[in-house]
């Protein structure tokens, strides 16, 4: 009887089971207000949605937390928080989930980042949002500094990843300390960045901006059309942050991955997008378990490109479906 060989894709899903996956940064609730929209309110020319359905769910760095461990990875959050309501409804949450609160500080000072959804007749309608993104104090980042050297220290990390949103959790002095502990270990590390800390991401292994965050980041007027000057600015940027690579996400173009001397641009699955919340979280997580295991850039950026686009299809922040991941990824022969 003939033995089935085993794909790349087989030993990448397999491996990724084992993986440890350290996630630093802001976190959030995401709450949604589900509803049915036929009428317009006489108040003012705006659909009226009588609201059926009420959910929470985890964002932000959360949300990659979530993405890691659906991966069957074992990810290990490490945030701020608030010590209100909120904060306790994310702490219950993650519990839920089977999560680890650890790496989580709570602030007395400091309200839990709530991002509120409108969804009528499953579209999105409104986003209201509650939040403060001063910087938070010292004494609360030494205190998360604490929960992330003690995860290193206690936990094998094989890789981590910093998750963005500009609420203050994030800044360069944490930023080149991570690092620093990193390099130390040989702990390569991804990043999904935002405009404040943008520039603070040097000597990192992989930095994934959108166009968006490109364009602000490095203060360029960048044509969505124009690839060559996208791929040389991509180089630049890998140059003078000193990166080992740059997975930028270009939307409904794809995904072009660069080391600082070589492109490779992957294009977009033709879906039917209902959604891009949370897309980015999604694709960061995908890429940071390919670092660890160390897979070819090509399979990293398709893998990612994928899994991106999949979520994509659903309303609302979701994680990536492993299974409908692994079989779009043996249909389209990836890593073959």
């Amino acid at each position: 009887m003939a033995t089935r060989k085993t794909s790349a894709i087989d030993t990448l899903f397999r491996s990724m089971e084992k993986l440890n996956v350290l996630v630093i940064g802001d976190v959030m609730l995401d709450a949604y207000l589900w509803g049915n929209v036929d009428r317009i309110s006489p108040e003012a020319p705006v659909p009226i949605v009588s609201i059926c359905k009420k959910e929470n769910r985890l964002g932000g760095a959360a949300n990659v937390a979530i993405n890691v461990r659906a991966l069957g990875a074992t990810p290990l959050l490490c945030s701020v928080i608030g010590s209100d309501t909120n904060g306790r409804d994310f702490i219950e949450l993650m519990q839920q989930l089977g999560l680890s609160t650890e790496g989580i500080v709570q602030s007395p000072d400091r309200p839990t980042t709530v991002k509120t959804r409108v969804i009528g007749n499953n579209h999105q309608m409104l986003r209201v949002d509650e939040e403060s993104d001063s910087d938070i104090p010292v004494a609360e980042r030494k205190q998360l500094l604490g929960r992330i050297e003690s995860f290193l220290d206690v936990r094998k990390v094989d890789v981590i990843v910093f998750e963005d949103y500009d609420k203050g959790i994030i800044n360069k002095a944490l930023i080149e300390a991570v690092v620093r502990m990193a390099r130390s270990r040989h702990i390569p590390v991804a990043v999904d960045p935002k405009k404040r800390n943008f520039n603070h991401y040097r000597n990192v292994t992989l930095l994934k901006p959108n166009l968006k965050e490109l364009r602000e980041g490095m203060k360029l007027d960048l044509d969505k059309n124009d690839l060559n000057a996208i791929s040389s600015a991509v180089r630049k940027l890998c140059k003078d942050l000193q990166l080992g690579s740059v997975l930028l996400t270009l939307s409904e173009k794809g995904i072009l991955h660069s080391d600082g001397t070589e492109e490779l641009l992957v294009p977009a699955h033709i879906r039917n997008i209902a959604d891009v919340s949370g897309a980015g979280d999604t694709v960061i997580s995908v890429a940071a378990c390919c670092l660890a295991l160390g897979v070819s850039p090509t399979l990293l950026s398709s893998l990612s490109n994928l899994a991106g686009g999949l979520v994509c299809e659903s309303v609302g922040v979701v994680p990536v479906d492993k299974e409908q991941l692994f079989r779009e990824a043996k249909r389209l022969k990836l890593g073959a």
